[in-house]
């Protein structure tokens, strides 16, 4: 993958109406990955101390938000601590992206970027 890095804001860079900011809290499920919007992954944690963070800063920048179709296509496993978290690492949310854009296939993409110790598993 290529991949440029630069100081400027995102908000800078593109229209508005082409980002869409990831995050485990929106109400809008990603479906499908369209090749014309600009998707933000993650760059705060915000799954204890600052919980929906991430969608209180896509709102207040006027954002589409969407989420990651874990629930839809995953079940809760039975853990010892009844841990279960949709909050991935970056690198996690890259891994289920590409995965989904080569195969087109949720269940494949959760299952390559979804570690085990997030507490959701794909059903039998």
């Amino acid at each position: 993958f290529q991949m440029d890095t630069t100081q400027e804001s995102y908000l800078d860079l593109f229209p508005l109406d082409a980002i869409v900011y990831l995050t485990p809290d929106s109400e809008n499920v990603l479906e499908d990955i369209d090749p014309n919007k600009v998707y933000i992954l993650g760059g705060l944690v915000d799954e204890s101390i600052h919980k929906k963070l991430t969608l209180q800063r896509a709102r207040e920048q006027s954002l589409q938000t969407a989420r990651l179709p874990i629930r839809e296509y995953m079940v809760k496993a039975v853990n010892t601590k009844n841990y279960h978290s949709e909050t991935l690492a970056i690198n996690q949310v890259f891994d289920i992206l590409s995965t989904y854009y080569e195969t087109r296939s949720w269940p494949a993409a959760l299952k390559a970027g979804v570690s085990s110790g997030k507490g959701y598993v794909l059903p039998e």
